[in-house]
């Protein structure tokens, strides 16, 4: 039985586990570097090789339990893999009392996830770190393009955008200016992530492109843009969310292989983690 992290199987079974993780293989839709198929396979690899005492919170978060349901496979169509997403959400979230994660693939895969876990949960924030705003109604004729990740969630649900450089001005009409934190002001306010959390509230959904960081740090991805996130400043936001916010699921998308993606990889693989052990302190 292949479990996340290596972790042993009495930690790994649904009945007992608080964590559920669903990785979707998919790499439809991006149109420059390509490889974020391979994410999960390298995140899980990764995953293996990384110590699992949290030293910040002074836990081992993989006690509670990490339920890995395997692959989504579905790729015939942008529009299939949403559905396939969206339905294995739907009943991964008929198990109550644990948190939904996601691994992907591009940003295309958070669309039906995000779907999911909207029906489910009412006042739902979405809180997207990000390179690329991800707002167009519609790409290359499709709406489950990685360009429209999040436009379905910003009609339906509270929308806040976290360390965006990078658009089409035709999305600046679907962008709510007092919801989105621009990579340029962040740099210039020490003050920003008080300003997010006033604007984060109820049930979350945090999605996290990879890109949102500064490729210093996380080179792996489809679409790196200068001037990103850092480290700690980002742990210290999630951290914070937990803290005020009941976050009801997460995922993590846009790794890509690269010839040099474990630098990439183990910082997801870290990511994740750091996101469990806040999630388990804060219950």
């Amino acid at each position: 039985m292949k479990t996340y992290a290596d972790i042993p199987e009495e930690n790994a079974q649904l009945e007992t586990s608080k964590v559920m993780l669903v990785t979707v293989p998919y790499d439809g839709t991006s149109t420059w570097g390509k490889g974020a198929d391979k994410g999960p396979e390298l995140f899980l690899d990764a995953s293996e090789n990384m110590e699992l005492y949290d030293i910040e919170t002074g836990t081992e978060p993989y006690l509670e339990g990490v339920f890995l349901s395997g692959d989504i496979t579905e790729k015939s169509s942008p529009e299939a893999m949403t559905e396939a997403v969206y339905q294995k959400t739907k009943e991964l979230l008929s198990n109550d009392g644990k948190l939904f994660t996601l691994f992907g693939g591009e940003h295309s895969v958070s669309i039906g996830s995000i779907r999911a876990v909207g029906e489910k949960y009412e006042n739902l924030t979405v809180l997207q770190l990000d390179a690329h705003t991800d707002l167009r109604p519609d790409f290359h004729g499709s709406t489950s393009n990685h360009a429209c990740a999040v436009y379905e969630a910003s009609q339906k649900h509270n929308l806040v955008q976290v360390g965006i450089r990078s658009m089409d001005v035709e999305e600046m009409e679907y962008v709510n200016k007092e919801q989105c934190f621009w990579a340029h002001q962040i740099a210039n306010n020490e003050n920003w992530i008080n300003d997010v959390l006033e604007k984060v509230s109820g049930n979350v959904y945090i999605t996290i492109d990879l890109d949102a960081f500064d490729p210093s740090i996380a080179p792996s991805t489809g679409t790196p843009e200068p001037g990103g996130l850092q480290w700690y400043p980002t742990l210290e936001l999630l951290r914070k969310v937990f803290e005020k916010c009941n976050v009801v699921a997460f995922d993590i998308v846009e790794l890509m292989d690269s010839p040099m993606p474990k630098p990439t990889a183990f910082l997801a693989a870290k990511l994740y983690y750091k996101m469990l052990a806040y999630y388990h302190i804060n219950k």
